[in-house]
């Protein structure tokens, strides 16, 4: 594959979406070929699962609620992904892999070893990791404000409690320990145009050292 695979990550209200928009934008007006797309979604089949997992209002198990996330995902990769990489496309994705290990492995699962472990291995499964990972971070009070000032539907791992989201925000920092080769954390904390300017930087220095 040719292509460059950037995932962006974080908490809820870390500012991940609003810079993966901003980032996509710039790159197309700059020429480059580029797809914006999001997990649990990319595909019809998988956004019909990301409608039963956020606001589904089924309650199931946690072993079942990861497989779901992974059948959207690799529906995801095998219709979108994977061609847009052979044909040379910078994927910038909303959400991916590392969001079920913070999400269902740390948050839910509260890092039950086996249950990470499961994780793992269905991500070795689907053969398809990031070139590089972007972990959006900025203080929970200020999360939670940008979370409560949304407009629209509020899915249900937004409503859980304060407890469950400081395990994810743990998760996260974990994954980065793990992978620091791949991750960068970025100070979401700062007006949106500095953050963009500070992405779009990086990101193009890293698509830079691969000619």
């Amino acid at each position: 594959m040719t292509g460059y695979m950037i995932t962006f990550e974080g908490g809820e209200g870390a500012g991940k979406s609003t810079q993966a928009q901003r980032l996509y934008e710039a790159f197309e007006r700059d020429g480059r070929k580029v797809l914006l797309t999001r997990e649990p979604g990319g595909t019809k089949g998988a956004e019909a699962i990301r409608e039963l997992l956020l606001f589904g209002g089924h309650s199931l198990s946690l072993r079942s609620e990861i497989m779901a996330h992974f059948a959207a995902r690799c529906d995801h990769i095998d219709q979108v992904m994977k061609p847009a990489l052979n044909q040379g496309y910078v994927i910038i994705c909303d959400r991916y892999i590392d969001s079920t290990l913070a999400y269902q492995g740390y948050g839910l699962g509260k890092g039950d070893p086996q249950l990470l472990q499961y994780i793992q291995t269905l991500s070795n499964l689907v053969e398809l990791q990031p070139n590089l990972t972007l972990m959006f971070e900025a203080p929970y009070d200020v999360m939670r404000a940008r979370c409560h000032a949304r407009q629209g539907r509020v899915d249900r791992y937004e409503q859980l409690d304060e407890t469950f989201h400081y395990r994810v925000l743990d998760g996260f920092q974990q994954i980065m320990a793990d992978c620091p080769d791949r991750c960068i954390p970025v100070n979401g904390h700062r007006d949106v145009d500095s953050v963009h300017q500070d992405v779009y930087e990086l990101v193009s220095q890293k698509l830079f050292e691969l000619k």
